[in-house]
């Protein structure tokens, strides 16, 4: 077991969860494109980030805090080439998922991206081989995604985040105060990249694109079927962890427990 200074990175794509309430199609079709979208935020982050769970329709990153404002600065870069990342990806997927008429499909474009920034410490423990990674900031940093930021879409950063990284240079960042019943106050700074910003729309893609995502959407919703579902994230258990995409690859490559987390 160690303590570790740390920050915290934990990115969640909103609007899924309402996809999985409706037709079976349609929460099937969602899990492909949830999916595909958290394998272009993977794909996009770097060192000092390193994947610490991914949970259902959310992704959390932790780096060691030892280059202090080094470190915040590089998170802060990244965490902007994520969200263009997310926005092209999602672009791709609105043309591509247009030939199915599902509400997943047809709401692409509707979803978005919430962050939370954070500073504090970390326990890492090994469980079974994988290191798991726990304390109060954890528990804190995944508080504050339940929050009263109207906006669908925007980074949250704490004070303790804050204090290190410094302004944000040319970007408004909106104080506010969030509660909450076992913690207490909570001061945070909230920007919202995506504003004045238009819509995500689709981008200019071939019918062949478009036919072979609309093929891997059934043949994923067939599959589902017939079995339980697939946890392509997931290695735990296994004598051997098998990377079945790049963003096991990533997971496995780091030597993380990642788990799958229960809608609401």
């Amino acid at each position: 077991m160690e303590q570790r200074q740390v920050f915290l990175i934990l990115i969640d794509i909103s609007g899924y969860t309402r996809f999985t309430r409706l037709h079976r199609l349609s929460a099937m079709h969602a899990e492909k494109i949830i999916s595909d979208l958290l394998e272009s935020i993977i794909s996009r982050a770097c060192l000092p980030l390193v994947v610490h769970e991914i949970l259902g329709d959310s992704v959390n990153f932790y780096a060691f805090a030892g280059e202090g404002k080094a470190t915040a600065l590089e998170i802060r870069r990244q965490v902007g080439t994520i969200f263009d990342a997310f926005r092209l990806r999602e672009g791709e997927l609105i043309s591509d998922c247009s030939l199915c008429v599902c509400q997943a499909c047809q709401n692409v474009g509707k979803l978005h991206l919430k962050t939370v920034l954070h500073h504090g410490e970390a326990i890492f423990s090994t469980i079974s081989g994988f290191r798991k990674v726990a304390g109060e900031d954890v528990i804190l940093a995944h508080r504050l995604l339940k929050n009263s930021v109207p906006e669908k879409e925007y980074v949250l950063e704490t004070e303790a985040f804050h204090q290190i990284a410094g302004d944000l240079e040319g970007i408004h960042q909106e104080l506010r105060t969030e509660q909450y019943e076992d913690i207490g106050q909570v001061r945070v700074r909230v920007s919202y990249p995506g504003e004045g910003v238009r819509a995500t729309s689709g981008a200019r893609r071939s019918l062949l694109s478009k036919l072979r995502m609309s093929w891997r959407n059934d043949v994923y919703y067939l599959r589902r079927l017939f079995q339980r579902a697939p946890r392509p994230f997931q290695n735990l258990g296994a004598a051997t962890p098998v990377a079945s995409s790049q963003t096991a690859l990533f997971a496995t490559r780091t030597h993380l427990s990642v788990t799958n987390k229960p809608d609401p």
